[in-house]
C-alpha cells in the first residue's frame, strides 16, 4: 500500500473554500477514469468533470499547461506529466466548472481529480490539494517517498536505505550485500534513474547511484507491475532527478560523519576465549559538500538543474587474523544536471546526465593488534569505479487521446582494482579457524599482499526505448518498445608470479581432497591449493522487448488491466556468435481493481503476472570466454620466509601434489559451444499473484491487507554431464548451462565412439551423471532435482499522511520462502557469481536441499514517522525488527558416490575409509540447526529549521542509525563439514557478519 495519503474526507464535510479538501467526493468517481498507471519517470492525473469541458492542467513554476477536452461521459486523462506541483481547472462554455485544485503528480502514480461533478446526492465536488492515497485505478504494488519526507526521516543517503523502507524488502545476508524484493536472491531486482535502466548487468549486483540530494521522488515497486516494465524476478527502484524552474534557486548541503562517530565493531572471539575475528580497529568516515543550483534559461522554456558534490572517505580495516591494516582514501567528485525544453505545450524535451565515478587508494601497512602498532608500508591498492550516465526523453501530446513517450541512453560502469606489488606478490590465505588454524612461524605476515585480483572491467549499456498511450472510450491502450545493448570489456589474473592464488587448508592424513581424488598423506596436517585463473575479452548482450496493454473499465466501479509482454534475450560469446540466445518469451498479465462503495476510498485489487529474468553478461565471459580456472593440490610442507624491501613474509611449501590438476571450471579453451549450452534451454522466469485490500479511515489515516504468492521456475545454471543415456560413462559432455533437471540437448557422441558427431539429448532429471565405487567400476546413472523458489507473504500496513505536525507508517509481513534454489546467487555459501552457482555441478549438491531459503525472515516489521514539537523541531524515526534466517550444516559427501563437494549429507561412520561404499551418511537438512537472532535496527532523528530571508531555508539534521548499537549475528559458518573425514568443523555455526555497529551523521543545507 502506498504511503501517501490523501487529506480527505469521508463523506464530504464543509470546509472554506481556500482550505477545502473535500476529496472523499473528489475521488467519488475515480474509477470512471482508466488506470492510473503512468511510465518510469513520470506522473498522471485522472477524474471526471462536465462532458465535454476544457480541462487544463498549468505547472505555475514553468508556465508548462495542456489542455484536454473530456469525453461524453465526463472522463478525462493527462498522461505523460513531469513530477511536480500543478494547478488544474475545467471549463465548460468559458466558465469553471468549480475552484481550481492544487494537484501532486507522483512518479508513476495517477492523482485522481474529480470537477465540478454533482454526484452523490447532489453535492458538488470541489478540491484545492490532491495527493492519491487509495488508487482504484492502479493494481501496482508499490511505496512513493519523496525527496521532502526523507529529509525528515533518519534514512542513509542511499538508495538501498529508501528501498528497505517498503514491505518485504530486506538486506541480503552475505559479505556481496545487496537487496532482497519478496524471498528473491539480490541479483534480480533492476533500478531506472529518470527511465534509464542503471542497473549492473554483469553481475545484477550493484546499479549506478547518484547522491541523494540530486533525486526528487523514489518509488519503490514490490509486485504486480506493468508489462513496461521486464528483465526482473524481484523489484523494481525507480526514481526521478529534480529539476530547474522559472525561479532561480541554489543551496548546499553539508554531510558529515567523523571516524570517532562510528562506534567500534566487536571483536569476536570462540568458545576458548580465542579471537578470530579482529575488528575493533575498522573505522569509517566521511564527509560531503554538496551544492546546487537551477532555474530558467529561457523563462518558461528552457530550464536547468546541476550540481557539484566533493567527497571524500577514509575507512579503514584490519585483516580478520589483524596482521595488516589497510587505510583507504577517496576523494572524487559527482556532478550531475538535467535541462527540460519546453518547447510547447504537446512537446517536451529533457535531459539527464550524472558522472558517479570514483577512484580510492589503499595503503597497506603491517599492523600488530594487540598492541595496536603500525608497521611498514607493504602495498598500494587502486580501485576505479563508477561511470557516465544519460538519458534524453522526448515527449509529444499527438492529441487529447495520444501520447508518446521516447528515451535514449547510456549507462556505464567500470571496475579496474590493481596494486604496486602485483608483479612480485602472489597471494596467500591460511586457514584461520582456532582449532584448526595453520600456525606461522614468528607471525610472518602471509604473503607480501592482500590484493588478490587485477581485475579489469568497462560495462556500457546503450538503450533505447519508445512508450504510447492511446484513450479509446473506455479502454486505454498502453504500447512500447525497449532495446538495450550491453556490452562487457573483461580483463582478470591473479597477482604474482604465475599468477597463482594460494590457500593453505587444515586436513586430517586420510582426508580426500576434493574434485581432484587426491587423499594427504600420513604426517601431513594441511594442504595447499594453486589456483590459476585468467580470462580475457569483449562480451556483448541484446535485450529487447515489446508490450501492449488494456486498460478496461468495464463498469464504473470495475477496472480490468490485461498486458502481454514479450521478451528476448541475447548473450554471446567473445567472437560475436551467439552463446545463449532466447526470445519469444511471454509474459501475461493481468489484474483488476474494484472501487467498493464507489466513492474511491475503499478498494479491492489483485493481478496475476509472470516475469523472466535475463542471463547477466558473466556467463558470457566465464563460460564462453576461454576461461583458465586451473586447480593444484599439494600436501603443505611448511613455510618458507621470504624478504621483500626488508619485511618479512611467508609462503606455503609444496608437497607432494595430491591427484591431478582440476580444470573442470575452465581449461582456458573456448571449446564447441555446441556441447557447452543446451540447444533448447528454457528461459528463468517467475509467476506471481497478489490479492490486497486498501481503505481510507478517515481525512489522515489509510490502511491495507496484502496477500503474495511468488514461484520461480526453472534455473539456468552450470552442470556437469558426465554421462548419457545410450553411452553411459563413455558419453562425458562436460560443463553445460542448462536447465537443471529436464530434458537437454548437446552437441556430443552419438554412437559412443569417443567422437562428437550430432545432437544427444539427457534428460537430466534421471540420467546425466556417472557414478563409480572405489574401484573404478561404473555403477549407473543419477539425475538432479528440478529447481524450486516459493513466496508466499501476507502484509498488514497502515498509515497517516504528514499534515504539517506529524506522519506515521507501519508495516508487518508474515512471509515464508521455501524451495532448493535461492536464485541464480547463494547466499548461504557466500557464492555471487551470478547464474554460476554450486547447486547443480552435479546431482547431490542439491539432493535433499528442500527447505527454509536464506533469504526466509517469517517476521518483519518496520516503522517510520516524524513528529514536529515545533515549527522549527522535528523529531523523526525508523525501526526495522527482522527475525533470522535459517542456519544449515553443509557436509561435503553423500551416500551415492565417492564425490567431494557441497551437499545435504554428512558423514557420521567409517569416514576415513578409501571405499566410498564403505562409508555412512545422514541427511542434514535446511534449516535443521535453527535460526539466526532477530535483529533491531532503530534510527532517530532531530532536525531544526529555520527561515532564511523571504524565500530560503537553513536545515540541520543530526541522525543516529542503529541507534542501540546492536550489533548482532546476520551469518555463521555453515560447513558442519569441509572434507570427507571423521570430526566435525569446530568452527560450525560461528557468527561471521554482524549488524554496522552505530554511527552519526549530520547533514546541514541550505536553500535560497
Amino acid at each position: 500500500m502506498s504511503s501517501r495519503l490523501a487529506r480527505k474526507g469521508a463523506p464530504c464535510m464543509t470546509f472554506t473554500r481556500k482550505s477545502a479538501l473535500c476529496l472523499a467526493m473528489g475521488v467519488a468517481l475515480a474509477s470512471l477514469a482508466p488506470v492510473a498507471q503512468a511510465a518510469n519517470n513520470d506522473g498522471t492525473v485522472v477524474g471526471r468533470t462536465q462532458a465535454g469541458a476544457a480541462v487544463t492542467i498549468r505547472d505555475p513554476a514553468t508556465g508548462f499547461a495542456r489542455t484536454v477536452t473530456a469525453d461524453e461521459k465526463g472522463n478525462y486523462r493527462i498522461s505523460f506529466l513531469p513530477v511536480g506541483k500543478y494547478v488544474l481547472e475545467s471549463r465548460k462554455d468559458g466558465k469553471l466548472t468549480t475552484q481550481p485544485a492544487d494537484v501532486t503528480v507522483t512518479l508513476g502514480n495517477a492523482t485522481t481529480v474529480n470537477l465540478g461533478v454533482k454526484d452523490l446526492e447532489g453535492v458538488s465536488v470541489t478540491a484545492t490539494s490532491v495527493i492519491t492515497a487509495v488508487d482504484v485505478s492502479s493494481t501496482e504494488s508499490a511505496t512513493n517517498i519523496s525527496r521532502e519526507e526523507l529529509r525528515r526521516l533518519p534514512v542513509d543517503q542511499n538508495i538501498a536505505s529508501v528501498a528497505l523502507l517498503a514491505p518485504g524488502v530486506n538486506k541480503g545476508n552475505a559479505s556481496f550485500g545487496g537487496i532482497t524484493f519478496g524471498g528473491s536472491s539480490i541479483a534480480e531486482n533492476a533500478i531506472y534513474v529518470n527511465g534509464l535502466n542503471v542497473t549492473d548487468f554483469y553481475n545484477r549486483n550493484g546499479y549506478s547511484e547518484a547522491p541523494f540530494a540530486f533525486y526528487q521522488e523514489f518509488q519503490v515497486k514490490t509486485g504486480g507491475y506493468s508489462v513496461e516494465f521486464g528483465r526482473t524476478t524481484g523489484g523494481v527502484i525507480n526514481a526521478v532527478a529534480r529539476s530547474g524552474t522559472n525561479e532561480f534557486k541554489y543551496g548546499a548541503e553539508f554531510t558529515l560523519e567523523p571516524g570517532a562517530w562510528h562506534y567500534r565493531p566487536k571483536n569476536r572471539y570462540d568458545a576458548n576465549g580465542n579471537r578470530y575475528l579482529a575488528s575493533s580497529e575498522d573505522r569509517d568516515g566521511m564527509m560531503k559538500t554538496n551544492v546546487y543550483a537551477s532555474g530558467p534559461i529561457v523563462k518558461d522554456k528552457l530550464f536547468f538543474f546541476a550540481m557539484y558534490e566533493a567527497r571524500g572517505s577514509t575507512p579503514r580495516n584490519t585483516s580478520d587474523d589483524g596482521t595488516t591494516l589497510t587505510s583507504n582514501g577517496a576523494k572524487t567528485g559527482f556532478w550531475g544536471t538535467t535541462i527540460d525544453w519546453r518547447i510547447n505545450d504537446n512537446n517536451l524535451l529533457s535531459l539527464m546526465a550524472f558522472s558517479d565515478k570514483n577512484k580510492n587508494t589503499g595503503d597497506v601497512y603491517d599492523y600488530t593488534f594487540d598492541t595496536r602498532t603500525l608497521g611498514a608500508k607493504t602495498n598500494q591498492i587502486f580501485s576505479d569505479t563508477g561511470g557516465k550516465n544519460w538519458a534524453l526523453t522526448y515527449t509529444n501530446y499527438f492529441t487529447d487521446d495520444l501520447s508518446m513517450k521516447l528515451l535514449y541512453g547510456s549507462n556505464s560502469r567500470q571496475s579496474y582494482t590493481r596494486s604496486l606489488s602485483d608483479l612480485e606478490c602472489n597471494r596467500v590465505v591460511a586457514e584461520t579457524k582456532v582449532t584448526h588454524a595453520v600456525p606461522v612461524p614468528g607471525g610472518a605476515t602471509l604473503g607480501c599482499t592482500t590484493n588478490s585480483t587485477v581485475e579489469k572491467r568497462n560495462d556500457t549499456r546503450k538503450e533505447a526505448r519508445a512508450d504510447f498511450e492511446w484513450k479509446l472510450g473506455d479502454h486505454l491502450l498502453r504500447f512500447g518498445y525497449d532495446h538495450e545493448k550491453d556490452t562487457s570489456d573483461y580483463k582478470r589474473h591473479y597477482t604474482g608470479p604465475g599468477a597463482i592464488y594460494y590457500n593453505v587448508y587444515f586436513a586430517t592424513p586420510g582426508s580426500t581432497i576434493n574434485n581432484t581424488g587426491g587423499v594427504l598423506p600420513p604426517g601431513y596436517t594441511a594442504y595447499v591449493r594453486a589456483r590459476r585463473y585468467e580470462i580475457a575479452g569483449t562480451f556483448e548482450t541484446t535485450n529487447s522487448a515489446y508490450y501492449l496493454e488494456d486498460n478496461w473499465q468495464i463498469t464504473p466501479t470495475l477496472l480490468l488491466n490485461a498486458g502481454i509482454r514479450n521478451d528476448g534475450f541475447d548473450n554471446k560469446a567473445a567472437d560475436g556468435s551467439s552463446y545463449i540466445k532466447m526470445k519469444n518469451m511471454w509474459a501475461p498479465r493481468f489484474g483488476f481493481s474494484w472501487d467498493i462503495k464507489g466513492d474511491g476510498t475503499t478498494k479491492l485489487f489483485g493481478n496475476l503476472g509472470r516475469y523472466f529474468l535475463p542471463v547477466a553478461n558473466v556467463i558470457n565471459i566465464k563460460q564462453a570466454g576461454g576461461l583458465l580456472d586451473e586447480r593444484t593440490y599439494y600436501a603443505f610442507d611448511g613455510w618458507q620466509i621470504m624478504d621483500r624491501n626488508g619485511n618479512q613474509y611467508a609462503i606455503p611449501k609444496l608437497g607432494p601434489q595430491l591427484g591431478g590438476v582440476d580444470t573442470s571450471q575452465g581449461s582456458g579453451r573456448v571449446g564447441d559451444l555446441r556441447s557447452q549450452v543446451d540447444h533448447d534451454m528454457d528461459q528463468v522466469y517467475q509467476d506471481e499473484a497478489i490479492l490486497g485490500f486498501q481503505q481510507l479511515i478517515n481525512t489522515a489515516w489509510s490502511w491495507g491487507v496484502k496477500g503474495t504468492y511468488r514461484r520461480l521456475h526453472n534455473a539456468i545454471d552450470d552442470m556437469e554431464i558426465s554421462a548419457t543415456g545410450k553411452c553411459g560413462g563413455d558419453g562425458y559432455i562436460g560443463w553445460v548451462m542448462a536447465n537443471p533437471g529436464k530434458k537437454v540437448t548437446v552437441w556430443g557422441d552419438t554412437n559412443c565412439t569417443g567422437k562428437r558427431d550430432g545432437w544427444v539429448t539427457i534428460d537430466t532429471s534421471k540420467e546425466g551423471w556417472a557414478m563409480y565405487d572405489a574401484d573404478g567400476n561404473y555403477l549407473g546413472q543419477r539425475g538432479w532435482v528440478k529447481p524450486k523458489r516459493t513466496y508466499t507473504a501476507l502484509e498488514f500496513q497502515i498509515d497517516r499522511a504528514w499534515d504539517a505536525k506529524w506522519a506515521f507508517n507501519a508495516s508487518y509481513t508474515l512471509s515464508w520462502n521455501r524451495g532448493n534454489a535461492e536464485g541464480p546467487v547463494n547466499s548461504d555459501t557466500n557464492f555471487d557469481d551470478t547464474g554460476r552457482t554450486e547447486n547443480f555441478d552435479n546431482p547431490w549438491v542439491n539432493l535433499g536441499g528442500n527447505g527454509y531459503l536464506p533469504n526466509d525472515h517469517r517476521h518483519q516489521l518496520k516503522m517510520r514517522g516524524t513528529y514536529s514539537l515545533t515549527p522549527h523541531w522535528q523529531l523523526g524515526g525508523d525501526l526495522t525488527v527482522l527475525s533470522g534466517g535459517p542456519i544449515t550444516g553443509f557436509g561435503v559427501g553423500n551416500p551415492y558416490d565417492a564425490t567431494n563437494y557441497h551437499s545435504y549429507y554428512i558423514c557420521v561412520q567409517n569416514c576415513s575409509s578409501d571405499r566410498s561404499e564403505d562409508r555412512v551418511y545422514e541427511r542434514s537438512p535446511r534449516g535443521k540447526y535453527g535460526t539466526m537472532p532477530w535483529t533491531y535496527n532503530l534510527g532517530a532523528s532531530i532536525t531544526y529549521l529555520m527561515p532564511l530571508g523571504d524565500k530560503g531555508q537553513l536545515r540541520a539534521k543530526f541522525a543516529v542509525y542503529n541507534l542501540l548499537n546492536q550489533q548482532r549475528t546476520v551469518a555463521v559458518d555453515q560447513d558442519l563439514q569441509t572434507s570427507i573425514g571423521d570430526g566435525t568443523n569446530s568452527t560450525f555455526r560461528q557468527p561471521l557478519r554482524f549488524q554496522a555497529p552505530r554511527f552519526m551523521q549530520l547533514t546541514v543545507s541550505v536553500d535560497f
